[in-house]
């Protein structure tokens, strides 16, 4: 996909860091001597090699370089330590790993050190961006075209490679124990590639900024989508506002992935107006649900940009359209992408519901993938037996086919047997004009069995009182099930490994300050 996309555009700019400027020739052509580097140290068709890497040029060339050998890419979060590399070592077999020896305030050294002694399926480690090291230079592999002559080592050809073999593996979101492994295949990573351009109306002239993690589904497929449509990718290893207005306004970045949270931080920037963004067409927001009264915020500030991005590690994916109505766009997560792909929901007996009525949302479809990693038992409860992904999801299919997502299976506070839904909690508070995050769990009640608390992460200078929150939710016409019966301040969240917020922390957390 990337070939062909450079062989069409060879000298137009195809990747930009903070280090480099490549134009689709020159990215195909580091990623050929990558792969040729590669395979000279032994790595083979089905190697799996742990890739751990920020928003650097770096992942993307190792990344594509893989793809080119067979070698299946497992990636890691930067933020991932021994816990979670070990696991995903010795779920995969993995045999090389490409990481920096240091990165921020993370040291990364005694933790090499430490999954060395406990895989010994994992030979060899490649550092990038290291000085001195006693591992293997990513600099020295890839080697210096000044040195060996542009094209040194050829094309890598792909040769025995299936549309089916896995190409890379993802790790999911989720909050309880660790994250699960999911397998994406050529053919559903170039589907979900190609159908999600096409439903974004992405074309060759889309610059792309990319902020948001590339070992997450959001960012990755934003990348895959750029590139298959032949545009620019712009990486930013930052999710600070000025930072991210100097790229749009510096590059002329047309689209960008963000999370409701990095939205909300660059429509409050304080020195946004300093900044010309009128380049932006499309800001792709998922990963939560984003309050309404944040997406009209956007609609006043940039202009009607605001795209919902629903998307998961596992595959499914919906959006909106830019000339969809306020009461999709504020309301819904859109479409499908891929015309191929089928969404239902269905009651607790799995049953088909019919049109504007809540269930669990299902999926089915070339872009879905086939099963967790190893995972049997997982597996038999994901999938339905006529093959539809399960997503945990509460919604409701209007006519139309936009979809509306009402909450979480799993995420259902139970209080004097009424159910309530965190997400809209969560959604009402995000209006707050002091709160910068919020996460709403359920805690234990004797009388009730549960109440909702809600953790709120306030404005710098800020501190919202419980009653300032619910007089202010009352006035905005929330419900008794809507008010949250206590509010805890804390100046961070605590996230899970794919940055979400981890609510069985703050679940413990809340159990702990009561005593229980």
């Amino acid at each position: 996909m990337l070939d062909k996309a450079a062989k069409a555009r060879p000298n137009e700019e195809a990747l930009v860091d903070g280090r480099s400027r490549l134009t689709y020739a020159e990215l195909a052509e580091r990623i050929d001597r990558l792969s040729a580097g590669l395979a000279q140290l032994g790595i083979r068709q089905g190697d799996c090699v742990l890739l751990q890497l920020p928003n650097w040029n770096e992942f993307v060339l190792s990344f594509f370089a893989l793809q080119k050998i067979g070698a299946p890419a497992i990636l890691l979060l930067p933020r991932h330590r021994q816990v979670e590399i070990n696991y995903f070592c010795g779920l995969t077999k993995a045999k090389v790993w490409m990481l920096p020896e240091h990165y921020r305030n993370a040291d990364y050294l005694p933790i090499i050190g430490d999954v060395m002694k406990a895989n010994p399926t994992l030979k060899r480690v490649i550092t990038v961006r290291s000085k001195e090291s006693r591992f293997t230079s990513f600099e020295r592999l890839i080697g210096d075209e000044r040195e060996h002559g542009a094209g040194a080592y050829g094309p890598t050809p792909l040769t025995n490679i299936d549309p089916n073999d896995v190409a890379f593996v993802i790790p999911t979101g989720g909050t309880t124990g660790l994250p699960k492994a999911v397998p994406r295949t050529h053919n559903d990573a170039v589907c979900e590639a190609r159908y999600k351009a096409t439903a974004r109306e992405q074309t060759d002239e889309d610059i792309c900024m990319i902020s948001v993690p590339l070992e997450h589904n959001l960012g990755l497929a934003a990348l895959n989508s750029t590139f298959a449509s032949g545009g620019k990718v712009v990486l930013v290893d930052s999710t600070r506002a000025e930072d991210l207005c100097a790229a749009i306004q510096r590059e002329r970045v047309a689209r960008a992935p963000l999370v409701p949270t990095l939205l909300s931080r660059l429509v409050e920037f304080e020195g946004l107006a300093k900044y010309d963004l009128s380049s932006l067409k499309a800001l792709y927001v998922g990963g939560a649900r984003t309050p309404p009264d944040l997406i009209k915020t956007v609609h006043r500030k940039l202009g009607r940009v605001y795209v919902s991005a629903f998307g998961m590690s596992e595959g499914p994916t919906c959006t909106t359209r830019l000339s969809d109505g306020d009461d999709i766009v504020l309301s819904s997560i859109g479409k499908p992408c891929c015309q191929f792909d089928r969404f239902k929901v269905v009651d607790a007996a799995g049953k088909e519901l019919p049109r504007i009525t809540e269930g669990e949302l299902m999926a089915k479809g070339p872009g879905v993938f086939s099963g967790y990693l190893n995972y049997p038992e997982e597996n038999r409860r994901s999938f339905s037996r006529d093959g539809f992904f399960r997503t945990g999801d509460l919604a409701s299919i209007d006519d139309a086919g936009n979809i509306r997502i009402t909450g979480r299976i799993k995420d259902i506070i139970i209080r004097g047997g009424e159910n309530i839904s965190p997400v809209d909690i969560e959604s009402l508070i995000r209006a707050h004009p002091d709160v910068e995050d919020v996460a709403v769990v359920g805690m234990p009640d004797k009388e009730l069995g549960e109440r909702a608390c809600a953790y709120v992460k306030p404005k710098r200078g800020k501190s919202p009182s419980l009653e300032e929150i619910v007089s202010f939710l009352q006035a905005r016409g929330a419900s008794v099930l809507q008010l949250p019966e206590r509010v805890e301040l804390t100046s961070r969240m605590p996230l899970t490994k794919v940055g979400k917020a981890d609510k069985k922390a703050l679940q413990e957390r809340i159990k702990r300050k009561l005593g229980l």
